[in-house]
């Protein structure tokens, strides 16, 4: 289980960050990167001004900031990532002050699923954030409940090789309404998805609750699962709402 290492060095760290804010959700002003990294207006344009240098980051004649060539463009996804981040948190903080786990907000990529939000729990040992990664669908627990939710056909599209295992497993989250992943992605980490629908009924996110696999217990299980649908549900009814 990765989490972040105590010799870390700040810098670095934001400036990581930031190249995957902006490979992510696009163009943002230098404001905007204060406010997200949580750092001052100036170590924002000096974080900028390094990407630029480097190509991951090019200004733009409106003064805000998109990525450069260095990153390529992040897969589409089926709903803004801003906004989907934005209404979320809410949200994911409920789950962990439910939970006292850690919450992930998940989009589709391809086949794979990149996370876009992470709220954590103040428990010492926990998972940490992980925004900006990407996992296999196929693996992740907010991934495969995505999955489960797709047509089977396009799903298949996407495995054909391995394809008629992988429907029972499908199947079987379809039956209990949610996804385990017991250390596929991460060595020591287990966690519970759900997917997120658009009003049509299609997949468009997933929440995940990332917890220790030392802590995790199936007799949990219960008290976890009714927690993350209760922050799927509210999350789905704030986004149809949502400007």
């Amino acid at each position: 289980m990765k989490n972040k290492p105590s010799y870390a060095i700040s810098s670095v760290d934001h400036a990581l960050q930031l190249a995957a804010l902006l490979q992510q959700e696009g163009a943002l002003r230098v404001t905007d990167v204060a406010d997200r990294l949580e750092v001052s207006v100036s170590t924002a344009h000096r974080l900028l001004a390094m990407l630029v240098y480097r190509d991951f980051a090019e200004q733009l004649p409106d003064r805000r900031y998109g990525p450069g060539k260095v990153l390529r463009p992040a897969p589409l996804t089926e709903a803004p990532v801003a906004l989907l981040r934005r209404v979320a948190l809410p949200h994911l903080r409920a789950l962990v002050d439910r939970t006292d786990e850690t919450a992930n907000l998940m989009v589709p990529a391809g086949d794979e699923v990149r996370i876009i939000a992470t709220v954590e729990c103040d428990q010492i040992l926990r998972v940490g954030d992980r925004v900006g990664r990407t996992l296999p669908a196929r693996f992740a627990s907010a991934g495969k409940a995505i999955l489960a939710a797709l047509p089977a056909e396009e799903v298949e599209s996407h495995y054909p090789d391995d394809y008629p295992s992988f429907a029972r497993e499908l199947a079987q989250i379809r039956r209990r309404g949610f996804a385990i992943n017991d250390q596929r992605t991460e060595t020591g980490l287990t966690a519970l998805g759900m997917a997120v629908r658009d009003p049509s009924g299609r997949p468009i996110a997933g929440i995940s609750l990332s917890i220790p696999t030392a802590r995790f217990i199936r007799d949990a299980l219960p008290t976890w699962t009714t927690a993350l649908s209760s922050a799927t549900t509210r999350l789905e009814a704030a986004l149809s709402s949502a400007d």
